[in-house]
């Protein structure tokens, strides 16, 4: 994998570049849709290509482990070829997941033991283990297995969490150097810094991850609760330790806002379900503000979803059309939303990198966060 920097904003941290891998390019600022379980809920492969125009997707390797198994997807030949995608993809370590299973999940130094969500059975992710899943499922980008410490954390719990994510570590990257990478291509370890929202925690875990000296890093345990200003001020805190000619991962964030933000701050990736899971919940995402397409007033609104929109969902169908599918609760619904949301995030990153480029994103920016949260 490679990372090459093309831009500086003159005004803010936000810079554009291009990563390289053996699935194709990917440029930054990027938002990647979230295909948990092997597809991105309610849109095709050639969709997303196409029409939302992603160029790396996310994969969780929790999901994909449990079902369809590994001993369905290596005889596929990996993730890429038993989805139908021929681009990027990065892989979650499975550390988030097990996060949310706290009761049902015991975690000690060898390891994590959880049971599944779907049939109770007993399960033992070792950060070893982590890694030959992520391989065995074939993502270009794998992510380390860590803990990701809860909203409020207790000070001493967080220490010691981030102690044992750095122990973890060092695991993780043994085993990826120790074995080849599967399928015939590079797979590339991100480390991720966690220390909840405690600035010394932060720094601690940002120095030891900066000292790793990997082809990626990322920024895991925020938007998990805590309020907008701790995860930038946590943000901005790691992203001046990391390095400068690496990109920066903010795993599992977040809204619009949020997004041009962290831009600002020197983050060059996101992933989050937002924009799916509320676009099947009538939430559309526009460069005007927000609209819920369930409420009323859109009831005779013929105008299209989006005018302004060059995805062709959005200028066929109208406001009124999608109210009614919503309410119908009618599949067709769901898609057009989905689609209209995903194009949408990858438009607004799309539209970063190119201010970025011409010197203009820090005003862009302010003008944009302005009007985002507007409710329409």
């Amino acid at each position: 994998m490679k990372f090459n920097l093309q831009a500086n904003d003159p005004k803010s941290k936000a810079r554009a570049g291009t990563i390289t891998t053996a699935h194709g390019e990917i440029k930054t600022p990027i938002f990647m849709p979230v295909g948990t379980a092997g597809t991105v809920k309610a849109v095709h492969q050639k969709e997303l290509k196409e029409d939302i125009k992603a160029q790396i997707i996310l994969g969780n390797t929790y999901h994909l482990y449990l079902r369809p198994g590994l001993d369905i997807l290596e005889p596929a030949g990996g993730l890429h070829k038993f989805m139908g995608w021929d681009k990027p993809i990065l892989t979650d370590s499975g550390g988030y997941q097990v996060y949310s299973l706290s009761k049902v999940r015991k975690i000690k130094e060898e390891g994590v033991t959880f049971r599944s969500h779907i049939d109770g059975s007993k399960h033992l992710f070792t950060p070893e283990y982590a890694m030959d899943i992520q391989r065995t499922i074939g993502a270009d980008i794998i992510m380390a297995f860590d803990e990701c410490t809860p909203y409020p954390c207790d000070y001493k719990y967080a220490a010691n969490s981030i102690n044992m994510t750095h122990r973890w570590l060092k695991r993780c990257c043994h085993r990826v150097d120790t074995t080849p990478p599967k399928y015939g291509y590079e797979q590339t370890l991100f480390p991720i810094v966690q220390g909840s929202v405690y600035k010394d925690l932060r720094i601690k875990s940002a120095e030891f991850i900066a000292s790793m000296e990997r082809d990626g890093n990322a920024i895991g345990g925020l938007s998990v609760g805590e309020p907008a200003e701790e995860m930038y001020a946590m943000t901005e805190v790691v992203c001046d330790i990391l390095p400068y000619d690496k990109p920066r991962y903010l795993m599992g964030v977040g809204t619009p806002i949020n997004i041009l933000e962290n831009i600002a701050l020197g983050v060059d990736m996101f992933d989050c379900v937002m924009p799916t899971r509320n676009a099947r919940n009538g939430m559309l995402f526009t460069r005007n503000g927000i609209i819920n397409i369930t409420n009323k007033k859109w009831a005779n609104d013929f105008s299209p979803i989006d005018s302004e929109s060059d995805l062709l969902a959005d200028q066929v169908y109208s406001k009124a059309y999608l109210r009614h599918l919503m309410h119908s609760k009618e599949i067709l619904g769901a898609q057009i939303a989905t689609l209209h949301n995903l194009h949408f995030y990858l438009w607004l990153v799309g539209q970063a990198r190119e201010k970025i480029i011409t010197g203009e994103f820090y005003e862009w920016k302010n003008k944009m966060v302005s009007i985002l949260g507007t409710k329409l």
